[in-house]
């Protein structure tokens, strides 16, 4: 690398660490402010706060790397448009394109972070973030997936519920299916509704109804109510919302092949977070084409008028990311295109400025 090289990759790495640096921290201060009468009135240890403020830092600033990186480029950019420092490389004959070499090189270094930090290190501090945050700043009601659950419990067993409430552990319209060896349907078991009792440690099953298939007969049971003992957890009707979240590449990889075979009704949502981890390291190469098409040319308004662009467009991106996103999560949209449609777009801006920019 030439002088010109380390110059500029090392103004993209500290504009970049020292906006981590000046940001993260003041997240801390306003989560602390706003949280801080809930953690004295759950009594939460002083330990266990200050482990919840380092995977705060981790979680937190994994979701706003690119936004970071995005106003960081624009704002050192654009320092170096206003010094007539970008006019002074390209006038000593070197190309646009070669100028972009440093800039190519800091978007390969962050990309490698964020791929490695997405796939390892963020899924470990979710644990301990969404643990703290369940259990002393939303009193222990874990956000779950509540409507149309079906389950596989094994080979043979299935369940389904039209509607969980995982405060009071009772789900509507309950179905168990038993199948036999020659995976013909032995017997099904409805109920209005299914109750965990954690005083006897049992299931209580209202309406029940058990109809057994011998052959051709049917013999059907009824009862008002029935106390019974089933293999699964209440809890294991849904998995928390966040579960794909805390697992790691290979972890997720299992767990989305697992709900799978389980049919789980809210399988997109655990492809969607599989592929955003994957395009994550992109967005590095994305926002660094638009950061410096924006900010390489010297304009009248000077930084305030790139950063305020630069703003708008992050904007906008986030905007589209979570209408794709819940897209895929609601309404059966593909979650590959979910990622890749709001990606490809801003791309093809980027890359369109960019050209624009060279001119």
């Amino acid at each position: 690398m030439t002088i010109i090289d380390r110059y500029i990759l090392k103004r993209y790495l500290a504009t970049f660490g020292m906006m981590l640096l000046l940001f993260i921290p003041i997240g801390i201060m306003l989560n602390l402010a706003e949280q801080i009468g809930k953690m004295i009135d759950n009594e939460a240890p002083v330990n266990e706060i200050i482990f919840y403020y380092f995977n705060f830092t981790i979680y937190i600033g994994s979701l706003l790397f690119p936004i970071f990186l995005f106003l960081s480029i624009i704002f050192f950019t654009s320092k170096l448009a206003n010094n007539t420092e970008i006019v002074a490389i390209l006038s000593s004959g070197v190309s646009y394109s070669r100028f972009l070499r440093p800039y190519w090189i800091g978007a390969s270094i962050i990309a490698i972070i964020m791929f490695f930090m997405g796939m390892f290190i963020v899924p470990n501090a979710s644990v301990g973030y969404n643990e703290f945050k369940y259990k002393y700043l939303k009193r222990g009601n874990k956000d779950r997936i509540t409507s149309n659950i079906f389950n596989q419990l094994n080979e043979k067993d299935y369940i389904y519920v039209s509607s969980f409430d995982p405060v009071r552990r009772i789900g509507y319209n309950f179905t168990f299916e038993h199948f036999n060896d020659q995976n013909l349907l032995d017997y099904k078991i409805t109920a209005a509704n299914i109750r965990w009792i954690p005083a006897d440690s049992l299931y209580r099953l209202t309406s029940y109804k058990k109809r057994k298939f011998r052959g051709e007969k049917e013999v059907v049971e009824l009862k008002r109510r029935l106390d019974t003992l089933f293999v699964f957890k209440i809890e294991d009707l849904t998995p928390v919302s966040y579960v794909a979240e805390t697992k790691n590449l290979f972890e997720l990889n299992e767990f989305i092949e697992e709900q799978k075979k389980k049919g789980a009704s809210n399988i997109n949502t655990y492809i969607l977070v599989k592929y955003r981890r994957w395009a994550l390291p992109l967005t590095a190469f994305i926002l660094t084409v638009i950061g410096v098409a924006v900010s390489s040319v010297k304009r009248r308004g000077g930084m305030g008028v790139n950063l305020a662009f630069g703003i708008g467009v992050a904007f906008i991106y986030i905007f589209f990311d979570k209408v794709f996103g819940t897209l895929a999560e609601q309404s059966g949209f593909s979650p590959l295109l979910a990622v890749i449609i709001p990606n490809v777009a801003f791309g093809v801006l980027g890359f369109y400025l960019l050209k624009n920019a060279k001119r």
